[in-house]
């Protein structure tokens, strides 16, 4: 979803170079939108251990 923000964000810069006002506003609001749609996940899935990796720091050692 980042990878989408990045994109919306480089489309809108392009676009207001060019003089697309109308094109770059409703790219930028889009990059924005998804942005802050990244940062609360990732917030959750930090918060609460979701993902694939989590899941071995919580795990008990292995027996000697």
């Amino acid at each position: 979803m980042l990878r989408w923000a990045m994109l919306f964000l480089i489309f809108a810069l392009v676009a207001a170079l060019f003089g697309f006002t109308g094109i770059a506003g409703e790219s930028i609001a889009i990059a924005r939108i998804l942005f802050f749609m990244f940062l609360v996940l990732f917030l959750l899935s930090a918060a609460f251990g979701w993902g694939d990796g989590w899941g071995r720091w919580s795990a008990p050692p292995p027996p000697v």
